[in-house]
């Protein structure tokens, strides 16, 4: 069991926040996104289409799950939060959709193994439904394995309402060195990341998907290539659904290296550039001093049809001019 983070004070200032901020009309009439709180969550509408829900008590860091994309395809794994036929039981930490890094200060944030840390919810800045958006902006700890506060992040989800065909998630984090300087560390284990559907996986039984990048590199190759966006489509449920995610020009390290994997791991990574790249570890470390703060952006593109029917290339260009 994990810890409760948020002390009881600052949990009854969140939900009144919660409960100002909710629409009062009824789910079916509601035009736009609706964020409504439930116990330990909060539920994510798109025009009365349930899309999401952000899940952040009583868990090792906080995370979106399931994710429901173009017309109401899952895009997510359930596992381990549960269980649909054709799964791989495997990295229990891939849950659905989530941020988190491996090595930060020397401390694991990306797994849950005995020795990992934890990403903490602390409170909500902004809760808010809207016609053309809804937004999420938290705060949390990073607290290690012992109970040090080793740094605090912000996290800023905003959810678009656009047509039924599609899904448009911006997710911007920033980590702050709070509590001294911070060392995101040189490893592959990171970091915005989802777990795709079993049909979108490259390999496995039910496995009909593909990769394919801004560069043109596709399927296994795209492991560790640094891109602008990187697309993962394939079938689910007898249509063709992908995600794309983008990496905003303004991002450090950009164009970043990606953790994109043939099981359905699918993770934004501008820290592990000596697995990438087979150099010295090390040399992909990224420094906060105290005090200071770093923002990366990106943007979760969840479309109809490939790469290509779905102008991913050109809704990139779009995003990183407009955005």
């Amino acid at each position: 069991m994990f810890h409760r983070s948020v002390p009881s004070l600052l949990f009854s200032l969140a939900a009144c926040t919660l409960l100002s901020v909710v629409p009062t009309t009824a789910a079916s009439e509601w035009n736009g996104v609706r964020i409504s709180p439930d116990k330990g969550k909060l539920r994510i509408e798109i025009n009365g289409k349930f899309f999401s829900n952000y899940i952040y008590e009583d868990v090792s860091r906080p995370f979106l799950y399931p994710v429901i994309g173009p017309n109401e395809r899952p895009v997510t794994r359930n596992w381990p939060m549960g269980f649909k036929a054709g799964e791989a039981k495997d990295h229990p930490h891939h849950r659905s959709l989530w941020y988190s890094h491996g090595e930060i200060n020397g401390h694991d944030f990306w797994s849950e193994s005995d020795k990992a840390g934890a990403t903490q919810h602390v409170y909500f800045k902004e809760i808010s439904s809207g016609p053309t958006e809804g937004k999420i902006v938290s705060v949390n700890q990073l607290v290690a394995k012992d109970g040090t506060i080793v740094g605090t992040d912000t996290r800023e989800i905003t959810i678009h309402n656009r047509p039924n065909t599609e899904r448009v998630l911006d997710f911007k984090i920033t980590i702050h060195a709070s509590h001294g300087d911070l060392v995101l560390g040189d490893t592959k284990e990171g970091s915005m990341a989802i777990r795709l559907a079993p049909t979108l996986r490259l390999k496995g039984e039910v496995g009909e998907g593909h990769i394919i990048n801004s560069e043109g590199v596709t399927d296994d190759k795209t492991w560790g290539k640094r891109a602008k966006w990187v697309d993962y489509y394939g079938p689910i449920q007898n249509q063709t659904v992908g995600v794309a995610i983008f990496d905003h020009p303004t991002n450090p390290r950009h164009p970043t290296w990606w953790h994109v994997r043939n099981y359905g791991l699918f993770a934004a990574n501008p820290f592990g550039v000596h697995n990438f790249e087979r150099k010295k570890k090390g040399v992909g470390d990224f420094e906060v001093t105290e005090g200071a703060s770093v923002s990366w952006n990106y943007r979760f593109f969840m479309h109809q049809g490939n790469t290509t029917e779905a102008g991913v290339a050109e809704r990139y260009e779009r995003y990183q001019t407009t955005h």
